[in-house]
């Protein structure tokens, strides 16, 4: 015998509707309010609802449909919601909306002040409140933005403060809010709006690119000079500036050179460059650090140059470089061969400058060389020191060697003599 198998198919409801209201604020006697069920609903109906009960129908109109109180009253105040049915049979009802709060009343509260924390714009992701007072007591708040009558927020105190966070803000937070209170009475009283307050969003900038020189010293007349500006800056635009002004651009990578091919004079001065994406409005990232750049005849001679104390340091330790010349109250520049971002200046009365390095780490390490030049217009630089070497050693991990070490004798020596122990022994027997 066959049994029959029968198979229902069931149509899985619609996607409730989303339900809004205009004007956004507490309404007062006598105005028009406007309810929009905004749903996917074309060639179906919509049904509105007040405190659970259907009150109002219409056929959907594409995107939904708008339901209107023309002269509002206390008793239209409560709580509303929508649902889309097919016409078809069986019916297939939707989801029911959220609900939607509606107060009519009297409007005679003095209104609240409005504030934002932190004042002024707020950057994307970052986190804002809404600080909403009174002159009042266990107040009843509602902070709402104009324009956009899906943004409401309720919050109940139990003094005459209210605060509205937003944390993650982005853009659609953009806009200029207002709050109201109400007092627990009943029925409640409730306040004029607050003043609008401005919600300003803007984007991060993106970190600023470091930025370096090759060659790293004084640069002669002549020389071919590259600039690089490094940044996490893929599809972007870098731009060049000397003294403040751009005067490069070009799309980057992961950063960008600017070639100087043959340097002269008036190629000095201080140079930094800046990422910005290639979108309307665009995003321009932090500026770069400064970068120093000196173009001159290299005439005078060499410095000498020393390290105290000489020899390597431990980690963690400090060490001065030492840089003197045959001159008078010069400037003085040392920077690390080979890295382009360790450069440092000093000016001094006599004929010596030291440059200290404290908390030595292991990128200490490396070969400095250091240059002079007079404090004349032009100035005039010495050709570079001689480099002297900063070794940098981990003490710490010398003296387990060490003790590792010693510790291999000492155990060889105990079984020399435990092994000569033993022989005399035997001899004896």
């Amino acid at each position: 015998m066959v049994s029959a198998l029968t198979i229902l198919f069931l149509e899985l409801p619609a996607p409730g509707p989303s339900i809004s209201v205009s004007p956004s604020g507490v309404i007062a006697p006598g105005a028009a309010v406007t309810l929009r069920c905004q749903c996917r609903c074309e060639a179906r109906r919509l049904f509105l609802y007040k405190d659970g009960i259907q009150i109002w129908e219409l056929d959907a109109a594409g995107d939904g449909g708008e339901f209107t109180i023309p002269s509002a009253r206390r008793g239209d105040g409560g709580f509303y919601s929508c649902r889309s049915r097919s016409r078809s049979e069986p019916p297939n009802w939707s989801d029911r909306s959220d609900y939607l709060r509606i107060i009519v009343t009297e409007l005679s509260s003095p209104k609240p002040s409005i504030s934002l924390r932190p004042r002024g714009g707020v950057a994307l992701g970052r986190s804002v409140t809404f600080r909403c007072k009174c002159r009042c007591q266990e107040a009843t708040f509602l902070l709402y933005k104009l324009g956009n009558p899906d943004v409401r927020r309720w919050a109940v105190t139990a003094g005459d403060v209210a605060e509205f966070p937003i944390h993650n803000v982005s853009w659609r937070d953009t806009g200029s809010y207002s709050c109201q209170y109400g007092t627990k009475s009943d029925p409640p009283v409730w306040s004029h709006p607050s003043d609008p307050v401005e919600l300003m969003v803007a984007e991060l900038p993106s970190p600023g690119p470091s930025i370096s020189v090759s060659p790293s010293g004084v640069i002669a007349l002549g020389r071919t000079v590259t600039l690089r500006c490094q940044c996490r800056c893929e599809a972007r635009r870098l731009f060049l500036y000397k003294d403040g002004i751009q005067i490069g651009e070009l799309d980057a990578g992961d950063g960008g050179e600017f070639t100087i091919p043959s340097a002269r004079r008036g190629d000095g001065g201080f140079y930094s460059c800046r990422s910005r994406s290639r979108s309307e409005p665009p995003n321009w990232s932090d500026p770069s650090d400064y970068v120093r750049i000196d173009v001159a005849e290299l005439s005078y001679p060499k410095p000498s140059i020393s390290m105290h104390p000489s020899g390597g340091v431990a980690l963690g330790g400090t060490v001065t470089i030492r840089c003197e010349c045959r001159c008078q109250r010069p400037k003085f520049l040392l920077y690390k061969l080979g890295n382009p971002d360790v450069r440092r200046w000093a000016e001094t009365a006599g004929n010596v400058a030291e440059f200290p390095i404290h908390n030595v780490s292991r990128r200490d390490t490396g070969s400095y060389s250091c240059q002079y030049g007079t404090k004349s217009d032009p100035p005039v630089w010495s050709h570079p020191s001689d480099p002297v070497e900063l070794m940098v050693q981990d003490y710490t991990q010398g003296n387990i060697v060490r003790l590792a070490l010693a510790t291999g004798v000492l155990l060889a020596l105990a079984l020399i003599l435990a092994e000569a122990a033993h022989g005399w022994r035997r001899g004896r027997c």
